[in-house]
C-alpha cells in the first residue's frame, strides 16, 4: 500500500510503500510516548526503506534517543527518529539493524489507513501511570515486545497484500 504523509506545517512530505499498513501496535515505551505519543503511546507502521521518497529533506532532523531505561549505563540508540525541524512533527523511525525497513508514525500518514481487527499494546512496563490501557479480546497486552513481528501479525490476519478498512 502506498502511504503518503507529511508534517503538520507541510514543509516535509513523504511517500513510502508499506506491506504492513495496519496501525495495530501501540507502543508505550518512554521514547515513543515522549517523542510522538500524545495519547501515551505511538503507532508505527512497517514500510520498505528503499521506497521512501521525501520532499523538503532540508527540514528534516534526526534524534538518536538516549536509553535511560536499560540499566545504570546510559547509551544512545542507533535508531534514527526523524522529525520536522520546523514544526517538530514525528515522521518515521529508521533502525540500521533492519536497513530494509522504515517505520512511519501513523500520526504523520495522510493516506486513510485500514482499521485493524485487533490491537497490541506493547512496552507496558514503561507506560506512564496516567495511561489507561484498554483490555478485552481484541486488545492484546505485552509487558515488552511481543514475539510476533509487524509482518507476522499482518500475515496471520491475511492482510499483507490486500488491506481493507475492516
Amino acid at each position: 500500500m502506498l502511504l503518503e504523509g507529511s508534517c503538520h506545517c507541510r514543509a516535509v512530505r513523504f511517500r513510502v510503500e508499506a506491506p504492513e499498513p495496519y496501525p495495530f501496535m501501540y507502543c508505550y515505551y518512554s521514547i515513543c510516548r515522549k517523542t510522538a505519543g500524545g495519547g501515551g503511546y505511538a503507532i508505527k507502521l512497517g514500510a520498505l526503506s528503499d521506497t521512501l521518497v521525501v520532499e523538503g529533506e532540508e527540514n528534516l532532523r534526526i534524534y538518536n534517543a538516549k536509553l535511560y531505561d536499560r540499566g545504570d549505563e546510559v547509551t544512545v540508540s542507533e535508531a534514527e527518529r526523524t522529525f520536522c525541524g520546523l514544526c517538530g512533527s514525528a515522521l518515521w523511525v529508521y533502525d540500521p539493524n533492519w536497513p530494509e525497513l522504515v517505520h512511519p508514525f501513523a500520526s504523520a500518514v495522510d493516506t486513510p489507513l485500514p482499521r485493524p481487527h485487533e490491537r497490541d499494546h506493547i512496552m507496558l512496563d514503561f507506560a506512564a501511570p496516567w495511561c489507561e490501557i484498554p483490555s478485552g479480546p481484541t486488545k492484546r497486552q505485552f509487558q515488552e515486545y511481543p514475539d510476533e513481528s509487524l509482518a507476522d501479525w499482518h500475515e496471520r490476519h491475511g492482510l499483507r497484500d490486500a488491506p481493507d478498512d475492516g
